[in-house]
């Protein structure tokens, strides 16, 4: 991912028994998310980012163009930053219809048009909703509207703030759709606030990685998510994300083959058609190691591949094994008895059985 004309932010804020004190270098285009467990910092880092944080020092130059500097005594207002925010409550006027919530949005454009209204509107999917009251939507409609409203300010920089935390699984599963089509067709850049990983894994293309209002992590997603040396509280769940390609159909198993670097998997059949890119989560959990490739079986994902590291777990019984499959990084959590009874070190030839994939989409 390319890092021209980057946003660079550096802020502290401290409070009684919290302190955020960040520094970051981020894509200009692109989804970023901030990542981690309540109280890590995400929404306070959202918020200097938009220039809300009364009590943040520090400085923000946004693709050359400086926003804050408190050491030169310049901080451009938030209504002077050309950015979008979406809550996580939808937050529309409950007296304007759907059409003049979004109107609102449009006469705070200023300059050039990044996002048409009715550009937001298919991107949304909600030109059926335009003349109904907020009462008369569903949660998910609320936030659909919501956002399109943000992109309705043609902003620069898109902020949001865990949209689908309100979300039931129903309409958080609704709307997911609509915010991968934000990050297909958005040129501008997209901080976007998350605490549940396969969220993440789903939409974002580079993560940081907040705990105790210190960036412990950042970078690509990929690479990032298949990290050891992360602190043990971000272990629970540890997991790689794959990008692979719709490669064959198996009607008569009813499977769909997935192809990427390094080997291939089979899952349950897909929609999709042949050559469709997907994403799929990979949860060390579902990781074993064998010394051989394995015979009679019901475990079909096999894969050669590498050992590259061997990290603590969450617990003392187990460890984390990152493997390298001709370029794909994989995750495998073992017990410390498997370990020493396989023999896996650094540098030892595996194969890696996947006992379960996870679609994301």
């Amino acid at each position: 991912m390319t890092f021209d004309k980057a946003i660079h932010a550096r802020f502290q804020v401290a409070w009684p028994g919290f302190n955020l004190d960040v520094e970051l270098r981020l894509p200009g285009r692109g989804v970023t998310a901030l990542f981690g467990h309540s109280g890590s910092g995400k929404t306070t880092l959202l918020r200097c980012l938009a220039g809300l944080e009364r009590q943040s020092v520090g400085s923000l130059n946004f693709k050359g163009e400086v926003w804050q500097d408190d050491a030169r005594g310049i901080c451009r207002p938030t209504h002077r930053r050309p950015l979008g925010y979406v809550f996580q409550e939808a937050s529309l006027f409950p007296h304007l219809s759907v059409r003049k919530n979004l109107d609102y949005g449009r006469k705070r454009v200023n300059g050039g048009h990044k996002v048409s209204l009715d550009h937001a509107v298919e991107l949304l999917g909600i030109g059926h909703l335009l003349d109904r009251m907020p009462d008369r939507l569903s949660g998910g409609e609320r936030q659909r509207v919501a956002i399109a409203r943000a992109l309705a300010t043609s902003p620069e920089l898109l902020l949001m703030d865990e949209p689908l935390a309100a979300l039931d699984l129903k309409r958080k599963s609704e709307i997911l759709p609509y915010l991968e089509r934000l990050h297909d067709e958005l040129e501008i850049p997209v901080c976007y606030v998350s605490h549940v990983p396969d969220e993440v894994a789903r939409l974002a293309d580079h993560v940081v990685l907040l705990s105790e209002g210190r960036v412990v992590a950042a970078g690509g997603l990929r690479e990032t998510m298949a990290r050891l040396d992360l602190p043990t509280a971000f272990t629970e769940d540890a997991g790689v994300v794959i990008e692979a390609v719709v490669a064959d159909h198996d009607e008569t198993y009813r499977l769909t083959r997935l192809d990427f670097p390094g080997g291939s998997v089979v899952v349950a059949r897909r929609q999709e058609s042949l050559g469709r890119r997907l994403r799929f989560r990979v949860h060390a959990r579902d990781v074993s190691l064998a010394l051989a490739r394995a015979k009679g079986t019901s475990i079909v994902n096999l894969l050669p591949a590498t050992v590259v590291e061997v990290a603590d777990a969450d617990t003392p019984a187990h460890v984390l094994v990152r493997l390298d499959a001709a370029g794909t990084p994989l995750i495998a959590r073992i017990t410390r008895y498997s370990l020493d009874h396989l023999g896996v070190t650094p540098g030892k030839s595996m194969w890696a059985q996947i006992k379960a994939v996870a679609l994301l989409g």
